[in-house]
């Protein structure tokens, strides 16, 4: 008899099929770039890869209480109850070869705000004219999601005009964890912002600035592992499951 307790029924976690017919076309584009190919060409030395996304609406949460730190036997005490003090928006951009982050604050997303952080980062020489080398001229892989403040072929053609080096590449549509500058947020996440405990936005603000500067002062790209083919294998089991499932007499279709 199975064990329900090795299941663990009360465990889980999200997850989204892919849905869009152009799924692997697109995945794979951004997953050649993580191994250094683009359009089955390898990169030169001096091309860049960056991944970028805002995490957007971070709180500023100010205690009703000042939270009380750790002692012995004790764990820190942040008080449930908390006054907003308002929110803002972090927009990143993680250099894939290098693991460095630049990333800047603003009081809402958008093609503009969005515009500053790519400004930010391509005015730095090694994705200008890399170590000062007049004569090389790199190109930038920006990865991006389809967030509307980088949407569509117009974002490429705004991006193509604004720095003729840089070339924006779409994820495909719910596949946020191909981007790597995720991986950043996530600890981000959990070394900075929880417990989510704020003065004002200022010191929010510095906060994440501390913690990009840390991250900068040892770099350490992300050991990133997952390929094309790890991709297609993974797509081949689901669609394999899914047809098992629907072949199946008295099983339910799925959801549109």
């Amino acid at each position: 008899m199975l064990d329900w307790r090795a299941i663990k029924p009360w465990q889980y976690e999200h997850w989204i099929f892919p849905r869009a017919p152009d799924f692997f076309v697109k995945a794979a584009v951004v997953l050649d770039l993580y191994q250094g190919y683009w359009q089955d060409e390898r990169l030169d030395p001096f091309d860049r890869v960056i991944s970028s996304d805002e995490k957007t609406s971070i709180q500023a949460r100010i205690r009703i209480h000042a939270t009380l730190p750790p002692g012995p036997g004790r764990r820190r005490r942040v008080e449930f109850e908390y006054e907003r003090g308002g929110a803002l928006q972090y927009l990143a951009a993680w250099d894939v070869q290098q693991g460095r982050v630049m990333g800047r604050c603003e009081a809402r997303t958008g093609i503009e705000p969005f515009g500053r952080l790519v400004q930010q980062v391509m005015e730095h020489p090694e994705y200008r004219t890399p170590y000062g080398r007049s004569d090389v001229r790199s190109q930038v892989f920006w990865v991006v999601d389809n967030g509307s403040s980088h949407r569509g072929a117009a974002s490429v053609k705004r991006m193509s005009r604004a720095y003729p080096n840089a070339i924006l590449v779409h994820t495909p549509m719910h596949a946020s964890w191909l981007n790597q500058v995720e991986i950043y947020f996530s600890l981000l996440q959990r070394k900075v912002l929880t417990p989510n405990d704020s003065a004002n936005l200022q010191e929010l603000e510095l906060r994440i600035k501390l913690y990009e500067e840390l991250t900068n002062s040892q770099p350490k790209p992300f050991d990133w592992r997952f390929t094309k083919y790890d991709l297609f294998n993974l797509l081949q089991r689901l669609a394999r499951k899914q047809a098992a499932k629907v072949a199946t007499p008295g099983t339910p279709p799925s959801p549109a």
